[in-house]
């Protein structure tokens, strides 16, 4: 499980402030899912809990499923450094002591503690587009 982690947006991110991905016509974007849930639910699911919720809103499944979690945790699962919205969007992630994420944009006052913050781990969400390499 990760704690006490932070998620620094993307070096190639669009944005370089939080940005709400937009609603549109039809299910929800990954993008949107994980906004919404992690807007309405600062520090009260883990990873694991997100990737579940997720997994539900989109097949119409039940998240009190005991033996569709245990399932779907049996495979492995991306982290918030492949989330659309430290990708994209200009989040930032935190994971805190007891591994429940919160969102942060990336032009608050918080985000820039949290990258100075010697008790806090910081990753860099991963690029959109592979590094170009200079010979």
């Amino acid at each position: 499980m990760i704690r006490n982690t932070f998620i620094a947006i993307a070096e190639d991110s669009k944005h370089r402030m939080g940005v709400e991905p937009p609603r549109r016509d039809g299910p929800p974007t990954l993008a949107r899912l994980h906004f919404d849930l992690l807007s309405e639910h600062p520090y009260e699911l883990t990873l694991d809990d997100l990737n579940f919720t997720v997994h539900c809103l989109k097949h119409g499944l039940d998240t009190a499923d005991q033996q569709a979690r245990a399932a779907f945790l049996s495979k492995g699962h991306p982290c918030m450094r492949a989330s659309p919205l430290t990708k994209t969007y200009g989040f930032g992630a935190h994971y805190n002591h007891a591994g429940k994420i919160a969102l942060y944009p990336a032009d608050s006052v918080a985000y820039q503690k949290f990258l100075k913050d010697p008790e806090v781990r910081v990753e860099k969400a991963m690029r959109s587009k592979r590094a170009v390499e200079i010979a």
